[in-house]
């Protein structure tokens, strides 16, 4: 199949995939239904159902030019309310959470799709009820009077009613830390566990030394990959790719990306920086995990700052650490991708055990290194670490190596003998065998 097919299909992809992660995306695709639905009714009145509803069940419907306009009028105001009252809220809510954990987790809360749906369902509804007021007319004929569409209006409004208080509760729980902690592992430990189950092992893939080098054109984060794009044109043109960034990290103009197996001609060359992604849009951690980790060493650092100064929260972050420290030892430091089985095609980079315990320890050691508690917390995790059963003779190096660094910071900064020593004999008792 045609290249330009793979990367024409992508980038049209990338795009919607952009536009359905805006936080105004769904609230302004409701907007819109609210909007069709106003029409639907508006025909729906065409058709007689009016006159039908008035027939089969009178009470529900308002044949009263006056009242409808009046009430029509009350309920978008107490929607437009409402939604500025819920507006507010959530930017105070998200102020809050700058302050107190850290603006990188900003992007998950705003994008948690129950609230896009509550906000959308205020602005259909906004839209729907100034659809059908517009469409009444001073009449005395009943029959004239949109009955059903007011119905609908009246019914809209008090589901919205209920949802906003749904709204409150949820926007209340979710800005809590135990909260934003809990969302940002399960993304990071879904996104971790898929990466080791499709992870190939691939023996045969050949020593890259010698392959010619390649620079990015362009500054930005390494995002993903077009697998297929890729893997089509390695198999057509007979050559092997080896990434040589990490996914998430910036990338400079310059910058070695990639190597080949062989020198590779503009028009290949264009077609493989046409499947690599380079930008500078917020990334998810469902993305990337190795974001969550650290967003979620960024809480607990923040949480240990003098202007905040809680412990409690530095502590959970260091226990949610441990579980996903203890997945990712599972993950191998390279994967491939295979157009068949057996033969790979392309090498990717991952984030070793060693270098990310690397830099999650280099936050906690600077900020947590005068505090007892935290320290012995980071022990801990360092021992439950080593006795993880899928622990290799490079992760408990890597996992000493760390430890040391550890003890020798704290031994300068924790001033009670008694602590410190208490803290030796725990880190003694870590066995590296």
């Amino acid at each position: 199949m045609d290249n330009s097919y793979f990367s024409s299909f992508w980038k049209i992809k990338t795009f919607f995939k952009t536009i359905a992660n805006n936080i105004a995306f769904i609230p302004g695709v409701l907007g819109v239904a609210g909007f069709l639905l106003g029409v639907l009714a508006g025909l729906s009145e065409k058709w007689g159902i009016t006159p039908y509803l008035i027939e089969k069940a009178p009470f529900l419907i308002i044949n009263n030019y006056e009242t409808a306009a009046t009430l029509l009028s009350y309920l978008s105001a107490g929607i437009i309310s409402i939604m500025v009252f819920s507006f507010s809220m959530v930017m105070l809510l998200l102020n809050q959470a700058s302050s107190n954990f850290s603006p990188r987790v900003l992007p998950g809360l705003i994008s948690v799709r129950k609230h896009q749906y509550i906000l959308g369902l205020y602005l259909g509804t906004l839209l729907y009820n100034t659809f059908v007021m517009v469409g009444i007319e001073p009449t005395k004929d009943q029959y004239q009077l949109p009955g059903f569409s007011i119905l609908i209006g009246i019914i809209l409004t008090i589901i919205c009613l209920f949802f906003f208080i749904y709204f409150i509760d949820s926007i209340s729980k979710s800005i809590q830390v135990e909260s934003i902690l809990d969302s940002i592992f399960n993304k990071a430990s879904k996104r971790l566990q898929f990466i080791i189950d499709n992870q190939k092992d691939a023996v045969s893939f050949p020593d890259s030394e010698n392959w010619t080098s390649y620079s990015a054109k362009t500054f930005g984060y390494f995002r993903g990959l077009n697998q297929e794009g890729l893997l089509d044109i390695c198999e057509k043109e007979n050559f092997k790719l080896e990434l040589l960034q990490y996914q998430g990290f910036f990338v400079g103009e310059g910058m070695p990306l990639f190597k080949s197996s062989k020198p590779l001609s503009d028009d290949e060359l264009n077609s493989v920086f046409d499947f690599i992604l380079l930008n500078r849009s917020t990334e998810n951690v469902s993305e990337n995990y190795v974001l969550g980790f650290k967003q979620i060493a960024e809480i607990g650092v923040r949480a240990m700052s003098p202007g905040v100064n809680d412990p409690g929260t530095a502590v959970n972050t260091i226990d949610y650490l441990t579980e996903l420290f203890a997945l990712k030892l599972l993950e191998a430091d390279c994967d491939f991708i295979f157009k068949e089985e057996g033969n790979p095609c392309v090498k990717l980079r991952t984030l070793s055990f060693s270098d990310l315990l690397s830099q999650i320890m280099m936050s906690y050691r600077t900020y947590c290194k005068e505090d007892m508690t935290c320290s012995q917390k980071l022990v801990m995790m360092m021992a439950t670490l080593v006795a993880n059963p899928n622990a290799t003779k490079i992760h408990k190096d890597a996992i000493k190596e760390e430890l040391d660094k550890l003890m020798y910071d704290v031994a300068g900064h924790i001033k009670n003998a008694q602590d410190l020593d208490l803290l030796r004999q725990l880190a003694n008792k870590v066995s590296f065998d």
